[in-house]
């Protein structure tokens, strides 16, 4: 089976998820992706109102960007993985604590992906961090924030509940951050539930 996966990897080499351009086996980026990657700096700051504490990874552009899309457009799920290592890497020791609370997508979302790109994010990050995960939040309507304009964003933030009772610490998980109105919603249910400590990581956040 490995001769096999060496003989194909040589007719048609893996491709970079970014870029395009042939990378090493086993690689989803190429050499120069990753340095670009590697090069951008995370980002901090208040988030959204009702959050103790926000970071991203990275700004929303470049290879990024790239990697959000090939996750939420291109379905390729393993890119999860890539982008649950980076904030393994450099999210701040003290951030990475308390339960991991996925951000929910609407369900006709998730229905016409087969899948939901912030719990495969979350789920990615739980397994190597060892923290506990709570899909305990649920979206309600199914309307849809992108596209939107930032002040139709704010005005009409996603109805989100919680399912019972909350963790006392909860840590919101999703791959973009635009407004934050999505994550005020979260994190305003997740209070109303029992959250005492609220924060949130994403993948990349929109300047």
């Amino acid at each position: 089976m490995k001769l096999l996966h060496a003989v194909a990897a040589g007719l048609v080499p893996p491709l970079c998820t970014a870029c395009g351009r042939a990378c090493r086996p086993e690689a989803m980026l190429c050499t120069r992706c990753s340095r670009r990657l590697a090069g951008a700096d995370p980002l901090e700051g208040s988030g959204a109102p009702g959050l103790d504490r926000t970071w991203s990874s990275a700004p929303h552009g470049g290879v990024a960007r790239d990697l959000v899309t090939a996750l939420k457009f291109r379905r390729l799920l393993p890119v999860a993985d890539l982008m649950a290592d980076r904030i393994q890497w450099l999210a701040p020791g003290v951030l990475l604590s308390g339960t991991i609370v996925p951000v929910p997508t609407a369900r006709l979302r998730s229905f016409a992906r087969g899948f939901d790109p912030a719990a495969e994010l979350a789920q990615a990050l739980a397994a190597r961090t060892d923290l506990p995960i709570s899909p305990c939040l649920i979206r309600r309507g199914g309307g849809r924030q992108v596209g939107r304009r930032r002040a139709e964003r704010i005005g009409h933030p996603p109805l989100i509940q919680a399912r019972g009772r909350a963790p006392r610490s909860a840590l919101l998980i999703d791959d973009v951050l635009t407004t934050g109105a999505t994550l005020a919603s979260c994190a305003s249910a997740l209070r109303q539930a029992g959250s005492v400590r609220v924060a949130a990581i994403t993948f990349t956040r929109r300047l």
